[in-house]
């Protein structure tokens, strides 16, 4: 008898929930869309009941759609954004709504904090990563000084992953992954004590750590009821939707490397180490509790896809006999040489968080003449994600010590062939994609719930679970365009950060 487990990948537009099998095949999936409130500029909120509501309809949505009898559901568990403060009253319910990864209001806190350690490298050294207003630990601080009446009234606070358990299970905890992108040591395995004493922070408001691979609990009654399944379900603790999705590439052994490319864009690394995050490479918790996760992210990847789109391709966007338009981009872009004929493009919209950590750098298109296309600019936005993912490959190479000649993509992105060959030939690294790479968070996340079940004897034995689509390899004869462009890139960043800020300063103020 085929039995499952309920993933759920719960975003910052949405949540999904896949019906995973015991195989690792995704056997149905249902998405529900919620609100981002934006109550003043550089703020973003949510409301928890929304992530809940949603989580309950599309569990039930899976099950109607697989026929599937809620006693053939192994266990719950859940990827998530990080990074949420959810202040919890000591009646079980939030005190606000939730502060989530996307605001960025506590820069002035970020700044003290690291100042209090005599600069960022110093709290880097001690914490893993310099941190910024978008930080969960500034975040706290500003909620102390802001907002005391909540800060004080709450009994703890929770992440996203934290509450969606606490609904499912009536327990409130934090999961390693998830608490790592607040301050976790990764040696102790641990908060970052210390450091939240220093900076003024209640250690009794941090709930207690557990790992991916724990049952928390079980559903409650309510919870049961809410989402059609039995009362008494296993709940895990789940994790962050970047680990679980590193977990889902299939990329778990040591040293082993994933690029994912959604709206944004990350290259991961698992390892036994624990190496501190610098040069814009945080290290964090992974879902394996065995191994620390290098994650180096940039803040625009398919969302530079998704601006040509909508901007140089709206005809065809309108057309009811074009299905799909990316489609119709990718068979585009190869009419176009390696190189779009030396015109580069620098995919950083909304500025950058790595290889280059910098809030007002933004995108350009570099040697542009009247003899280029769309379809070459098209092209161009493509190659310079590529040149992105090469730098921040370069780093976690030359800094950190790790070899990366093949690497598993995931997301979105990864269904986009010519894509993938371009990243192949612009890193020199062959690429791999696996099946429904847009699952990866889910299926990721419930595999290693797989592993605290005992359906699987360890993490590694995961890398037989999931299964490669198509292989990629570079084509040496495009190297020599791309290595010439790639330095122009690199140069277009140093050449131009000045300008950059000196404009959008100006720019922000008015």
């Amino acid at each position: 008898m085929t039995q499952f487990i309920i993933a759920h990948d719960v975003g910052t537009s949405g949540n999904k929930a896949v019906l995973v099998d015991t195989a690792g095949a995704v056997r149905a999936t249902a998405f529900a869309p919620y609100p981002i409130h934006y109550p003043r500029p550089d703020w973003a909120e949510q409301e928890p009941e929304d992530w809940w509501n949603a989580a309950a309809a599309t569990t039930r949505q899976i099950m109607a759609q697989a026929a599937v009898s809620p006693s053939d559901i192994l266990c719950v568990v859940h990827a998530t954004q990080m990074l949420g403060i959810v202040p919890m009253g000591r009646d079980g319910r939030p005190l606000r709504r939730a502060i989530i990864w996307l605001d960025g209001r506590a820069s002035e806190q970020a700044t003290r904090i690291m100042r209090k350690f005599l600069g960022p490298r110093v709290f880097a050294a001690l914490a893993g990563a310099e941190i910024g207003g978008k930080d969960g630990i500034a975040k706290l601080l500003w909620l102390k000084e802001n907002e005391p009446q909540v800060y004080d009234g709450m009994a703890c606070f929770l992440d996203v992953n934290g509450y969606l358990t606490y609904r499912a299970s009536g327990r409130m905890v934090f999961e390693w992954s998830c608490a790592s992108a607040f301050g976790f040591d990764l040696k102790k395995k641990d908060w970052l004590r210390f450091i939240f004493q220093y900076v003024g922070l209640d250690l009794s408001k941090f709930p207690p750590l557990v790992r991916a691979i724990d049952q928390v609990g079980t559903l409650t009654a309510a919870a049961a009821q809410d989402c059609g399944l039995l009362e008494g379900t296993p709940v895990f603790g789940g994790g962050g939707d970047a680990q679980g999705a590193a977990v889902g590439s299939g990329a778990v052994e040591e040293g082993e490397g994933h690029i994912s490319l959604g709206t944004s864009g990350w290259v991961g690394v698992v390892t036994r180490q624990t190496p501190t995050g610098r040069h814009g490479v945080a290290a964090i918790q992974a879902v394996d509790p065995d191994k620390a996760f290098l994650f180096s992210e940039m803040e625009t990847a398919g969302a530079c896809l998704k601006w040509i789109a909508d901007e140089f391709y709206r005809h065809e966007q309108a057309d009811p006999n074009i299905p799909n338009v990316y489609a119709l981009m990718d068979q585009d872009v190869e009419t176009i040489p390696p190189g779009s004929d030396y015109l580069v493009f620098t995919p950083w919209m909304y500025g950058e968080r790595s290889p280059v950590a910098d809030t007002w750098v933004r995108s350009t298109f570099f040697n542009m003449s009247a003899d280029h296309s769309r379809e070459h600019l098209l092209r161009a936005v493509y190659e310079g994600v590529a040149y992105n993912l090469r730098w921040m490959l370069e780093i976690v190479e030359d800094k950190f010590g790790f070899p990366l000649p093949l690497l598993r993509v995931i997301g979105g992105g990864a269904r986009g062939w010519p894509w993938m060959q371009i990243i192949a030939d612009v890193t020199g690294r062959r690429v791999e994609t696996v099946a429904q790479p847009q699952e990866a968070g889910a299926v990721g996340i419930a595999l290693a719930a797989g592993v605290g079940l005992g359906l699987y004897p360890d993490f590694r034995s995961l890398k037989d679970i999931v299964r490669v689509e198509r292989t990629f390899e570079p084509q040496v004869d495009h190297r020599p365009v791309y290595d010439v462009l790639y330095a122009a890139y690199r140069r277009l960043y140093s050449s131009l950060r000045r300008l950059y800020r000196d404009v959008n300063e100006v720019r922000f103020r008015i």
